[in-house]
């Protein structure tokens, strides 16, 4: 179900997990959402760059890009490819059966004038721009102003591994969620987690020591796999085609801990 406000949040979303664009949660957490629904729980996914960016913005060389690549239609302005995204993330979702919110903070695609990022690798595997500390506060405020509502609640928010500005943005909030006490799981960013050293690179520049909580998800593997699937514009950019996003995820989720028809979920909490 679709909520439409952080008042609509209520005591009964135990586990709320953080996606940075509409698509995060469902590849890194689909078979733990499965679980979850299957024992009677209502997780919540909120995904925090879910707003409309305004059709009188001039989209960058690289936006126009990515749009295209996304199948947006370039005669509707550049709001049609967030609202394609939008029907993307429904259908997944309720296939999932799990609440969900849209918060209205911008893709980085469509943020600074002129441009913040204007290529791939300022994108992913560059530094937030520092106009974007102001994302980073008031999200972090929204957020525990949400926790201290519902003390008890279990956080899914992205370790950032791959160095995508706006998963390094949401990891940052998220840690402010962890210093104040709250319990907070990071999950590996699927599909950045298969670069090599990409995890460990991640970790040794958060700098701090890491525990890591396993999911065992084998049943819920075709459910991920199929939700993962309903992000159609999402397919060419990061895989080569549906046989490679079930190739991918059905690998990895083994190869976490290489037994017999057994497939994971890692996440990792702060050691104490």
């Amino acid at each position: 179900m679709q909520l439409t406000s952080m008042n609509d949040i209520t005591t009964k979303h135990r586990h709320i997990f953080l996606s940075p664009h509409f698509d995060d949660v469902v590849y890194s957490c689909g078979g733990t959402l499965g679980v979850q629904v299957s024992c009677g729980l209502r997780p919540l996914v909120i995904t925090i760059f879910g707003g409309i960016p305004s059709n009188t913005l001039t989209l960058s060389p690289f936006a126009t890009r990515v749009h295209q690549e996304m199948g947006a239609d370039s005669t509707k302005g550049p709001g049609n490819a967030i609202e394609l995204r939008r029907k993307e993330d429904a259908s997944a979702l309720d296939y999932l059966e799990v609440d969900y919110l849209w918060l209205d903070y911008l893709d980085a695609l469509y943020r600074g004038s002129p441009a913040y990022y204007t290529d791939r690798n300022q994108l992913i595997g560059g530094d937030v721009h520092p106009s974007d500390a102001t994302i980073d506060r008031q999200l972090a405020s929204d957020l525990l102003a949400l926790q201290e509502r519902l003390p008890d609640a279990a956080w899914y928010a992205p370790m950032g591994v791959g160095r995508h500005v706006d998963h390094q943005i949401v990891c940052s909030a998220a840690d402010r969620l962890a210093q104040k006490g709250a319990k907070v799981y990071y999950y590996e960013d699927f599909p950045y987690i298969l670069e090599k050293n990409a995890l460990d690179t991640r970790k040794q520049e958060l700098g701090i020591p890491f525990e890591p909580n396993l999911v065992e998800m084998s049943e819920m593997l075709p459910i991920r796999i199929a939700a993962a699937e309903m992000y159609a514009s999402q397919i060419t950019a990061n895989f080569t085609g549906e046989e490679a996003i079930q190739q991918a995820m059905t690998s990895y989720t083994h190869n976490i801990r290489p037994v017999e028809t057994v497939h994971l979920e890692r996440y990792w909490t702060a050691a104490s």
